[in-house]
């Protein structure tokens, strides 16, 4: 019996402002083994913790990630004053090297860095990409790029990534051809674009991870369908309810 493995999506993201340290440490705390971020770069090539393009629905500030320095980036807030109002007005929006540094405490953690489109049309791929891999060099075999953009992730391997995932867009014959020539280690996708059960999944050496799951019971049957991984934002809820409980004794 196959157990879920979990990935906290953008850390703590439930109870916490989404892509920030305190939201990743308390994902940690609650027992993930695997964390989910989001990069993007700043005007002067600096890769942070940051999901949108625009800045106004984590600062409150309207303007673009990619327009403004880390500088200037250091006077806003990751407090995503509508769902928090002014809870967290004190947290700031974390660069890709402060990650790096908290997760050589948390030795038995990976994560899937999500380098994003926004950046990458921005800047140019290759450039990007490289910014990256040289960020989280110091750990690279426990942070795996990840990318909706496949010829990113070519890059990447071909400069040495340990592990790469691809995010799909679609799951039709056209992602799957790519899906066969690129050979990911992981496929990513939202749960609600695979095709019901009982159509298996496209097979190959990969391991699929759906997002966004928040419902043990849709957790515990997508395992049963062979889905190796399971991104949620609600991490604790979801390795504390019985079901889950349950199978992860089950199947020890």
């Amino acid at each position: 019996m196959s157990k879920p493995i979990f990935i906290a999506h953008r850390g703590y993201a439930r109870h916490y402002p989404e892509n920030t340290l305190i939201g990743i440490e308390a994902a940690l705390n609650a027992g993930a083994k695997f964390i989910e971020i989001d990069i993007q770069l700043t005007a002067d090539h600096v890769p942070v913790l940051f999901h949108d393009g625009d800045l106004f629905r984590i600062t409150g500030h309207h303007g673009n990630i990619n327009d403004i320095t880390l500088g200037q980036l250091k006077n806003l807030r990751a407090s995503e004053p509508e769902r928090f109002h002014d809870r967290y007005q004190h947290i700031h929006i974390p660069s890709l090297a402060e990650f790096v540094e908290m997760l050589y405490h948390w030795p038995d953690a990976k994560t899937f860095a999500e380098i994003k489109t926004e950046s990458l049309d921005r800047f140019g791929n290759n450039k990007v990409t490289q910014i990256v891999l040289d960020t989280i060099a110091p750990l690279k075999d426990r942070c795996i790029p990840i990318s909706y953009d496949h010829e990113a992730l070519q890059y990447a391997r071909m400069s040495g990534a340990h592990k790469i995932g691809w995010i799909l867009k679609c799951y039709d014959d056209q992602f799957r051809e790519i899906a066969n020539k690129l050979l990911p280690d992981y496929l990513i996708c939202n749960y609600t674009k695979i095709p019901p059960s009982p159509t298996a999944l496209w097979p190959g050496p990969w391991t699929w991870a759906l997002y966004e799951i928040t419902d043990p019971s849709l957790a515990i049957s997508l395992t049963n369908r062979g889905i190796g991984m399971i991104e949620t934002m609600e991490i604790g809820e979801m390795l504390q309810h019985p079901l889950i409980q349950n199978r992860l004794s089950d199947a020890e």
